[in-house]
């Protein structure tokens, strides 16, 4: 059975730092696209980052680039999301979630089967 457990979230300053954690098990994570997703209350649900399933291939929302770096390790069957110069519009639930393949391209939710239950990420002074 398909498993994605995060880990990592909590409340950090404006400006401060992160790095979120997603441990897969039950399948074969190296034959899967990998995405972190986020939904803060009262919006919908976006994409954060997506990674091919080597790694090699990463997209990133625009609100994130240049601060968020995702990436992933085939051996300890996880996937990581570093966040720096976090701010305050980052607060949401940070979701991991997975999809056999790499096709279609894109880091778009509807894409992504399977679901992780989400770590809460708040950044607030």
């Amino acid at each position: 059975q398909l498993q994605l457990v995060e880990s990592g979230g909590g409340l950090v300053q404006p400006g401060g730092s992160l790095r979120l954690s997603c441990a897969a098990a039950g399948f074969t994570m190296r034959l899967y696209t990998m995405g972190w997703f986020r939904q803060a209350p009262g919006k919908e649900r976006e994409g954060v980052s997506c990674a091919s399933r080597g790694g090699g291939n990463t997209s990133y929302a625009d609100s994130v680039k240049g601060r968020f770096t995702i990436s992933r390790d085939n051996v300890k069957n996880t996937v990581y999301l570093q966040m720096n110069s976090l701010k305050p519009e980052d607060t949401a639930i940070y979701y991991c979630a997975a999809r056999v393949g790499s096709k279609p391209p894109g880091c778009i939710d509807t894409d992504f089967p399977s679901w992780g239950q989400g770590t809460q990420v708040t950044v607030s002074s």
